[in-house]
């Protein structure tokens, strides 16, 4: 059994915690350098990458945490999560520098789905999965380029909208408020064959 880290900063780390109990894994909340320890993998959640990324620089989490994921760590961005782990940014007032992680070799835009009215739901092929699945985007980033090691899960209008790389997976949008567990489960199983 895994033991999964919830980034439980700011965000809608509970939905991502519920769905990886339903699945099988043990969580623990992640707030502190010390909660970093004994990790199987990590999950960075929905919510104000702004305000997530300076608490991680508040409760000196950010380069512990970047030495973690640059050492092998597995975690799962959505959203705001994303934004975080991506190592260019586009579309905002601050130093993304000082704020994000920069892991995952992919260029992000923020909101560049729109505002909180342009949130939408729709359906998305994962031919890794060989199905459909819910995705919910509110005020969603969008992955403007990604690496060579980057492969591409899923498009919404031919833009890439989940990715992995090795074992970060990234995701635009929200599985765990539309009670898609599937993208979890990929990640997860992951980090068993690792």
């Amino acid at each position: 059994m895994v033991t999964i880290g919830l980034l439980a900063l700011q965000g809608d780390y509970k939905a991502h915690q519920k769905m990886l109990h339903d699945l099988g894994a043990l969580t623990k909340l992640v707030r502190t350098v010390a909660d970093l320890e004994n990790l199987d993998g990590l999950i960075l959640p929905g919510g104000e990458s702004t305000t997530m990324g300076r608490l991680l620089d508040r409760y000196q989490l950010r380069a512990p945490l970047t030495e973690r994921l640059n050492n092998g760590l597995p975690a799962f961005g959505t959203c705001a999560g994303l934004i975080l782990l991506a190592r260019e940014l586009e579309n905002t007032s601050t130093n993304f520098a000082q704020h994000g992680l920069g892991v995952l070799d992919a260029r992000v835009a923020r909101n560049a789905y729109g505002t909180q009215v342009d949130s939408f739901e729709t359906t998305l092929k994962v031919p890794v999965l060989n199905e459909t699945i819910r995705a919910v985007f509110i005020r969603a980033p969008q992955i403007r380029e990604v690496g060579e090691g980057v492969e591409i899960l899923a498009h919404y209008e031919g833009v890439p909208v989940a990715v992995r790389q090795n074992q970060i997976m990234a995701a635009a949008f929200h599985p765990e408020i539309a009670g898609e567990s599937r993208l979890h489960k990929l990640w997860l199983d992951s980090i068993d064959k690792g």
